[in-house]
């Protein structure tokens, strides 16, 4: 079976750690773990799944829940409630419901304080790293059969009934991911007409059906290139040489958001190398097998901007192609030759060292997935037996998650902002006298998650920001600073300073001046604030995103999600430390309050980045605009909203919001106004931060209502529809919400809302 172990470093030597570990979630096959009962109840876990997979896409995340609650022997023992139809809630009903969600969610909590989770809903992860280890020759090493296996339950289980797979587990099909999975597959060991239910033959039948590999976006056609699946010449230009552009230049990479940057930094390297993997008997297979015409007579230079309709979310104007043609026709050739191919080799050397530091710097984890499995291949390109790649190998583990369908590659990982939230929804509770070690242990785990130093040497002129002070998204090995995570962590540092150490542990007061410069920093113009680093740059830059399937990834933006956590975390900081910094940080909140109220949509909402969509940004707004003394009666924007949410409620008393949204950027209600249980608690808590509960709480018992009777009888709620998003077109699985975010909306109802 597999078990999931918490901060084990192991005994390779390539890899270390700022903190023990601490954060770290690996998994691991034992043959020897688990009695024949226990395994049977994971198999019933897979089967259900696999029965029921068109219903819910997303998993249960069942695994790792059910080794945590059977080591720590948990078992309900709260009576179950429910609320009759015409019957009132009460106060102890209330009350009830929402221990038995502490109670279960507690018990989820890992040994070094951080909960764990599967941070993913996309479906081509993974796919880039079969191939990478595949090129290298450390697939059946890294990856032995009980991995491929789950790998292929997986893409498996994710299959579109038409054949195909979309970009996330509720997307519909797209060329990009198709034949990624199909590739994989392939590599995997199964045939051509191979895999679980024809999987394979099916999902040919889809790419050629809709023209072929040739029409993939542009990423996947350099990940085919490097396969020896598609040729350089068809690829939009990504020369070297751009590392070595002046800051003065519009153009520069230290102004591309930092994600984007990242991509493209080691797959610079890697075109300017034009690497292509040795071509195997496999490979040759493959090129008969995606195109629709002979690889050879195939005019790469023609496809270069084809892209199936399916994928194409971000078109790109005339302009943005006659600038990467010009690139390709009348420099490329002037780079290929003397004396400007000395600059190349000066190129690749300046692009290496970034990468290098980008590696060391985050303890070789790197920002996320995606960026990862380039930097590992460019570093096993320069020297395939040097150290960088055994590091990079040592801390693949990282990123690997297995669920009831399968193997999965996460984002990143998600530890501290589980945690921070969770935590934050236990403190609402009040229940300091049940769940005391719980909320030490996330305190403590807190404390050692904290970034303590900056990125290494002259960091700015390697394209990096300040992060002393911050938390990660994940741990603190990963090193890269987010601006709500940092605020989360920083809001859950404070209400835990004044509470009894004897409870909660002791206070970490000066690292939170450093969380607070980490936020000031990062304030725009405009008054809105950025994720990663500060924004500015001009957006007319935006035009030249060469990405197919997002939006918005050129330059850095700012976010309606961050402003609200830092507003939040500043308000309470300035209470409890009145005399630091106290006239900036009353100057970022007025400017953050004037970023909401300008942005605020015509129908009173707010356009959400990180989660779905325009309930979960109007929830966050109006948290930031109440902690700033914003209420119903003396803000407009606040009234807006709360109309906004009330004509939205659905006649079980929920609301529900599908992923369309994000695209559409219109709001999009779930397929047959099904309500979701998450955007039920968002919207619950943000009608309490606009006061609803004084002008008419019924809306609210309603809500109230459907979370109670949705309790299941060991206090988890169920797991419905992907609550997370990203770059618009990338949905994020965060099963741990289902527990969070409903116990957090009971425990804010309880408090705020009369109950008899």
């Amino acid at each position: 079976m597999w078990k999931l172990k918490i901060a084990d470093g192991g005994h390779n030597p390539y890899i270390y750690s700022t903190n023990n570990f601490v954060g770290r979630q690996i998994w691991e096959f034992d043959p020897d773990y688990g009695i024949p009962e226990e395994q049977d109840v994971v198999e019933a876990a897979r089967e259900n799944y696999w029965k029921n997979r068109f219903q819910v896409r997303p998993s249960s995340d069942l695994l790792w829940r059910m080794q945590f609650l059977k080591e720590k022997r948990f078992k309900q023992t709260i009576r179950q409630v429910k609320v009759e139809n015409e019957e009132e809630i009460t106060y102890e009903t209330a009350t009830t419901a929402m221990r038995r969600a502490a109670h279960f969610f507690s018990a989820l909590q890992a040994s070094d304080g951080h909960w764990p989770d599967e941070m993913l809903a996309r479906c081509f992860y993974f796919l880039p790293w079969v191939m990478c280890l595949y090129i290298t020759g450390h697939l059946e090493t890294v990856f032995p059969e009980e991995y491929s296996k789950e790998m292929l339950r997986f893409i498996y289980c994710h299959q579109n009934e038409d054949g195909g797979w979309g970009l996330h587990v509720e997307a519909h099909s797209n060329m990009h991911c198709t034949v990624l999975n199909y590739i994989c597959m392939r590599i995997l060991g199964e045939g051509p007409d191979g895999g679980k239910d024809n999987a394979c033959s099916r999902g040919r039948k889809w790419i050629l059906d809709h023209g072929g590999a040739v029409s993939i976006p542009t990423w996947g056609k350099a990940w085919l290139s490097i396969l020896g699946l598609f040729d350089w010449t068809g690829c939009k230009s990504m020369p070297p040489e751009f590392w070595l552009l002046p800051s003065f230049l519009p153009l520069q990479p230290a102004k591309m958001w930092c994600y984007f940057r990242l991509v493209y930094m080691p797959m610079s390297y890697l075109y300017g190398k034009r690497f292509v993997a040795p071509i195997s008997p496999l490979i040759l297979q493959l090129r008969e097998e995606l195109h629709t015409q002979p690889y050879n007579e195939i005019n790469w230079k023609k496809v270069r901007h084809l892209c199936a309709k399916e994928d194409l979310y971000f078109p790109h104007l005339l302009i943005q192609d006659l600038v990467w043609d010009s690139i390709y026709i009348f420099t490329e050739p002037f780079l290929t030759r003397w004396p400007f191919n000395e600059l190349k080799k000066k190129a690749l050397e300046i692009t290496m060292k970034h990468i290098h530091y980008e590696d060391e710097n985050s303890r070789y984890i790197d920002i996320a997935c995606v960026e990862k499995v380039l930097c590992m291949l460019a570093c096993w390109v320069e020297d395939p037996y040097g150290d960088y790649f055994k590091k990079h190998l040592a801390r693949l583990p990282d990123y690997i998650w297995i669920g009831e369908d399968g193997i999965k590659m996460q984002t990143f990982g998600s530890q501290l902002w589980d945690t921070s939230l969770g935590l934050e929804a236990l403190l609402a509770c009040k229940l300091t006298d049940e769940i005391g070690p719980t909320l030490m242990k996330g305190h403590d785990y807190l404390n050692k998650s904290q970034v303590r130093d900056n990125p290494s040497g002259d960091f700015r002129s390697m394209y990096r920001h300040i992060c002393k002070g911050s938390w990660t998204f994940s741990d603190q090995d990963q090193g890269w600073q987010v601006s709500d995570c940092t605020a989360e962590g920083l809001k859950c540092c404070l209400l835990l300073s004044v509470m009894p150490p004897e409870i909660v542990g002791g206070k970490i007061e000066p690292e939170l001046y450093d969380a607070i410069n980490v936020l000031l920093s990062l304030q725009s113009k405009n008054g809105g604030i950025s994720a990663w680093e500060p924004a500015g740059t001009s957006k007319w830059l935006e035009l030249l995103n060469p990405s197919e399937l997002f939006e918005d990834v050129f330059i850095e933006q700012q976010y309606v999600e961050c402003t609200a956590s830092a507003i939040d975390a500043l308000v309470l900081f300035k209470k409890l430390h009145p005399g630091h910094r106290k006239q900036e940080i009353e100057n970022f909140i007025r400017k953050a309050v004037q970023y909401f109220e300008d942005i605020q949509r015509p129908d009173g909402s707010w356009y959400g980045n990180w989660g779905i969509c325009f309930t979960y940004a109007t929830w966050f707004a109006l948290r930031g605009l109440a902690a700033a003394g914003k209420t119903y009666h003396n803000c407009l924007a606040v009234r807006k909203a709360a109309n906004f949410l009330l004509k939205l409620q659905l006649e079980d008393g929920g609301w529900g919001e599908s992923y369309i949204s994000c695209l559409a950027k219109k709001f999009t209600p779930l397929e047959g106004n099904r309500s979701n249980l998450v955007q039920t608690a968002w919207t619950l808590m943000g009608l309490i931060h606009s006061g609803q509960a004084e002008r008419d709480p019924t809306p609210l018992h309603r809500a109230g209502k459907l979370l109670i009777n949705s309790q299941k009888e060991d206090g988890d709620f169920p797991q419905q529809e992907i609550a997370g998003a990203s770059l618009r077109t990338c949905m994020i699985h965060y099963p741990n919400y289902r527990n969070i975010y409903p116990l957090w909306a009971l425990a804010e109802y309880r408090q705020w809302v009369p109950l008899p």
